[in-house]
């Protein structure tokens, strides 16, 4: 449960012999260094470098050192929304790394600055509740706290799909009901598909409850 899946297969021909881009390289220029007005063009050449790191080469950490290298560049064109899809991929990433702090850092960073944003706030209960889902991993009382937090900070998150989610997980984490949880999973599902990295969460604090610890893990 605990491996990194990027996106599309390897394709081993192209993964000897391909090489990052030249920006890559020991002296390649600070962001202090880079002209304004150029950061731009190297945020593009790092998100390149990531795709291959994830795709061909698979070296998931690296990739991700270059999704925040390219997120420090865009925010230095004040393009905070090219900036925020580079962070939600080390979000992403980190958290399948079990590097849940720095995952919950970024959703929750991200979700507070959407969340009064009339056209993005509808996805800030997405990055709350990924967030929580981190913390819940962690520990059942970090996920508690959290959650009434986010729904302190954005009252529209109380009404989500996500927030009921979360509330019924809680309780059935609780009680130790592995059979209630799945349930609460599948409805979810029903309605709003599961990716894989949901699942992925999802299914690790499934097999936090007792006498869940064996099988294959299924959710359904």
């Amino acid at each position: 449960m605990h491996s990194v899946k990027p996106p599309s297969s390897t394709c081993s021909c192209r993964a000897n012999t391909t090489q990052p881009p030249a920006l890559w390289t020991p002296g390649m220029p600070t962001r202090k260094r880079t002209p304004k007005g150029r950061f731009t063009i190297a945020a593009k050449h790092h998100i390149t470098i990531a795709e291959i790191y994830e795709t061909e080469l698979v070296d998931i950490e690296k990739a991700i050192a270059h999704y925040e290298q390219s997120a420090d560049y865009y925010k230095g064109e004040e393009s905070n929304s090219s900036a925020n899809k580079c962070l939600l991929k080390v979000a992403a990433y980190a958290a399948q790394l079990e590097q849940y702090q720095k995952a919950i850092e970024i959703f929750e960073q991200i979700g507070a600055n959407t969340m009064d944003n009339p056209l993005l706030k509808y996805s800030a209960k997405d990055y709350f509740f990924k967030a929580a889902l981190c913390h819940f991993i962690v520990d059942e009382l970090n996920a508690k706290l959290a959650l009434e937090k986010y729904e302190e900070m954005f009252p529209a998150f109380t009404d989500s799909r996500e927030c009921k989610l979360l509330k019924k997980l809680l309780e059935a984490h609780e009680e130790q009901n592995s059979e209630a949880y799945t349930e609460a999973v599948k409805e979810f599902d029903s309605i709003s598909r599961l990716d894989q990295w949901l699942t992925t969460m999802l299914l690790r604090i499934k097999k936090s409850i007792q006498g869940d610890g064996e099988g294959d893990g299924d959710l359904k």
